[in-house]
Order: C-alpha cells, then sequence, then structure tokens
C-alpha cells in the first residue's frame, strides 16, 4: 500500500501559548493571533494543493478534538473554499497530557516538584508530570494513529503529537524532537519523500 501523505498543521496561538503555560488537554480557546496563524496555514495548503494538482475535496480532514485543533482546522477548510463541518475527530491526535502542571509555567512546575521537574528535563520522553503522560504514550497513540491512515489527510493537532509522530516515523529520535520547537501557522508534509515544513 502507498504511504498517505499527512498534511499537519499544528492549532494557532492561545492565551496560554502566549503565557508559556502548559495547556495538555486542557479547552483553552485560540487568540487573535491564533485565528491569523490557522488562516495562514489554510493559504499555505491551499498553495501546495494548487502546486501539486490535489483535488481538496478528496482529501481526508481530522482533528484533535481538542478547541484549539478544532477551531484551527475550520479556519484552514474556510480558507480552501471547504464547509466548516465535514472532518472527522480523533481522540487519538490530543495534545500531551501533563497532569497536575496543566495551566502551570515551566518555572512553576519546577517549585512544586524540583527533583521531578530535574530529571523530566533529562529523561523528557520518558518522564511524565504528576498523573499526566510521557512522551512514550503519546508515541504509542500516534503510532497507532498513524498506520489507521489509509488516505492522504490534512490533520490539525498539536506540538506534542507531532513530536511523537516524528519520532513514531522515524524522522527525529526522543532526543532531538523533545525540545523541537512545531511552529504554529505551518503545515508539516510526511510523506515518502520524508518530512518537509512549509511556512
Amino acid at each position: 500500500m502507498p504511504v498517505p501523505t499527512i498534511y499537519y498543521i499544528r492549532h494557532g496561538e492561545t492565551s496560554w501559548n502566549a503565557e508559556g503555560r502548559l495547556q495538555g488537554v486542557q479547552d483553552i480557546a485560540l487568540n487573535e493571533l491564533g485565528r491569523r496563524q490557522a488562516a495562514h496555514a489554510g493559504r499555505i495548503l491551499a498553495d501546495l494543493f494548487a502546486r501539486d494538482g490535489r483535488d481538496r475535496a478528496q482529501l481526508a480532514f481530522v482533528a484533535s478534538p481538542l478547541v484549539r485543533a478544532r477551531a484551527t482546522m475550520e479556519l484552514v477548510r474556510a480558507e480552501l473554499g471547504l464547509p466548516q463541518g465535514g472532518y472527522a475527530l480523533d481522540d487519538r491526535l490530543r495534545e500531551i497530557g501533563y497532569g497536575t502542571w496543566e495551566g502551570s509555567t515551566l518555572r512553576e512546575a519546577q517549585a512544586a516538584d524540583p527533583a521531578l521537574y530535574a530529571r523530566r528535563l533529562v529523561e523528557k520522553w520518558t518522564v511524565s508530570a504528576p498523573g499526566g503522560e510521557s512522551y512514550v504514550e503519546v508515541q504509542a497513540r500516534m503510532t497507532d494513529w498513524y498506520h489507521s491512515v489509509n488516505s492522504d489527510t490534512v490533520t490539525v493537532a498539536h506540538g506534542g503529537s507531532a513530536r511523537a509522530l516524528m519520532v513514531a516515523l522515524g524522522f527525529e529520535t526522543p532526543a532531538s524532537a523533545a525540545d523541537l520547537t512545531i511552529e504554529q501557522g505551518a503545515v508539516y508534509v510526511f510523506n515518502e519523500a520524508g518530512l518537509r515544513k512549509y511556512s
């Protein structure tokens, strides 16, 4: 079976992103910059489809169920001239869970448990926040999601799930992906030729 092409978009900025707060599975809405970033990603996608002769109506569209991802997907679809709905949701695409750290800044998380915070800095892929997930767990669900994809797909999800997918597909290692910045307002294209970012 041919390898599907994944057009992966991280959701636009939220107020918590701007404040440096760990969002995890909290439902935080896009801010105004985030809405502009989402629309920009939609225009990039439209240009890629025009360049490659792709029919947008023939692609699958799937998003994380978190509101920031759904709103981004709807803004992307608007830029493509598609109805706001018409996309699927998949819980496997949700952001990494930060447990009790959600809503905290990194400094606040460090103050709450300096020893665990220090350990996670060194072993970020395998150590989780209290009550949260490790990147190993996110990698497992992203691998499961990827193996369920059977056609070229536009996906809107999160920075953590993007890092996990990059490791699952061999484009990054846990060490290189752990602190990799996943840009908002960009499109990451995963396909047989590799991984490319368009911004």
